[in-house]
């Protein structure tokens, strides 16, 4: 079987165990790019050579970062692994070839109090039904992905039989299929009720859907009363972070970042809040005990014989030496 047909079988495998579009699309691209490549050099690309994968991947490095080549790096060696198990490819030639190393970076996180901006920045309403009805989505998007740590697709994808406003739960739908409970605090139950009663109603109504049309099923719809797509909900929180004048950077994917930190922050179990975000190892989660300032400071309290700092004007305790102060050492030597 030729290289471009092994793709197409192996994507075609993707979209079937549930991979999400996005992750369907990157493979794509990356893997198209590999595969003409190796057409232009007249490599067999059932079994290419260690010098030959390389050589690739130094034409890789020119223009693009780390992550990047990372990316392309896991695309391909899922595509042979999928080879070698369909029997299209004798073995992976990828086994031997090490990954590049990324630089860790921690996610961004709001502040509770830049959250609460953004909220009242999403809720000042303009002067007609239609900016009120938007104001009303706004808000409901926002509690609702702060609340239940949705991710920006989850969050899209919502459906009106999804959400179960009496016991503050939402039913979700994430990465390959996977369903799990979220759950709904006080204010995410308010905003969506009153967006569902006063303006979802409204966006219905400008699709034109009456008593004998038919309602979209989604939660979240549009200023023309359609679904409400990931990307829109990424163009609308643009939208409102400049509003409210927070950091460039600020996604959807803050709000998620911002859920998990500020749970840690409170004290939550760290299982607890990987159940939550629908993680399927605890060292994905753990990078939130990274960001985590209350956790932080409370185990370094806890543990470091040095944390505990002296309150101005308390006499530090006899025998110990005075962090800073003028007087001799306790055991009267010389300093």
């Amino acid at each position: 079987m030729s290289a471009a047909g092994a793709l197409e079988r192996f994507l075609q495998a993707l979209e079937a165990r549930g991979s999400s579009p996005n992750t369907v699309r990157s493979y794509r691209t990356g893997l198209e790019l590999y595969v003409t490549w190796l057409a232009g050099s007249a490599h067999d690309w059932r079994q290419p050579s260690r010098g030959e994968l390389r050589t690739y991947l130094a034409t890789l490095s020119e223009g693009h970062s780390r992550r990047t080549i990372a990316q392309r790096l896991a695309a391909m060696r899922s595509f042979y692994r999928f080879a070698v198990r369909t029997g299209l490819a004798p073995g992976n030639p990828l086994t031997a070839l090490p990954t590049p190393r990324q630089p860790r970076r921690l996610p961004a996180v709001l502040s509770i109090a830049e959250t609460e901006r953004l909220l009242e920045t999403a809720a000042h309403d303009g002067p007609g039904k239609l900016e009120s009805a938007l104001a009303l989505r706004d808000v409901a998007i926002i509690e609702t992905a702060y609340a239940a740590g949705l991710r920006i697709g989850e969050l899209a994808s919502l459906t009106i039989g999804s959400v179960e406003l009496t016991r503050g739960e939402v039913r979700v739908t994430g990465k390959g299929r996977k369903q799990r409970v979220s759950l709904l605090g006080r204010p995410a139950r308010v905003a969506i009720a009153r967006y569902m009663a006063d303006g979802r109603p409204e966006l219905v109504a400008r699709a034109g859907a009456g008593p004998e049309g038919v309602s979209p099923d989604e939660l979240f719809l549009n200023h023309r009363g359609g679904p409400l797509s990931a990307r829109g909900i990424r163009w609308r929180i643009e939208r409102l972070r400049l509003a409210a004048g927070l950091p460039e950077g600020v996604s959807p994917h803050t709000l998620r970042h911002s859920f998990a930190t500020h749970l840690l922050d409170g004290g939550a179990d760290l299982r607890v809040v990987q159940e939550l975000l629908g993680h399927e190892s605890l060292a994905t989660t753990q990078i939130y005990t990274h960001v985590s300032p209350a956790r932080l400071r409370a185990a370094y309290t806890a543990s470091h014989p040095r944390a505990v700092i002296t309150r101005t004007g308390e006499t530090p305790p006899s025998g110990g030496a005075s962090h800073g102060g003028e007087g001799e050492p306790s055991d009267g030597s010389p300093r």
